[in-house]
């Protein structure tokens, strides 16, 4: 069974590179794409993805704001935060919105999607 991903990103070049990623990422499987944090909920309620791939810093509503409501609303669906900030400039509020892990967006790729996954702890990449 596949793991439905949802990736919520507002730069198409991003959505585009982690749809490949996810693509060639055995047992992954892309089922939507947003772009802002609002459309991230929305899509997460009509496609109930076992993860969302949540890039932070978005339009309308950011991704920290998007992953605590999707938290909140559906406990089941896994929230990896992604961005380019060093692991010591996320937000704080990161670590306490639900997210299950922060990934730099230069580390962003199979091997470490799956890692992530498997693990669903909180973590960061080191930046």
């Amino acid at each position: 069974m596949s793991v439905r991903v949802l990736v919520a990103d507002d730069q198409a070049p991003f959505r585009l590179a982690a749809r490949s990623v996810v693509g060639a990422t055995a047992d992954f499987e892309l089922v939507g794409e947003a772009r802002s944090g609002r459309e991230a909920i929305e899509l997460t309620r009509s496609l109930r993805p076992d993860l969302v791939l949540m890039d932070i810093a978005m339009p309308d509503l950011d991704g920290i704001e998007a992953a605590r409501s999707i938290a909140a609303a559906f406990p089941a669906t896994v929230t990896i935060l992604l961005s380019t900030y060093r692991a010591e400039d996320v937000p704080e509020r990161a670590r306490t919105c639900g997210a299950a892990a922060y990934v730099h967006k230069s580390d962003f790729c199979g091997p470490v999607l799956r890692v992530v996954w498997d693990g669903r702890a909180y973590s960061s990449s080191a930046r």
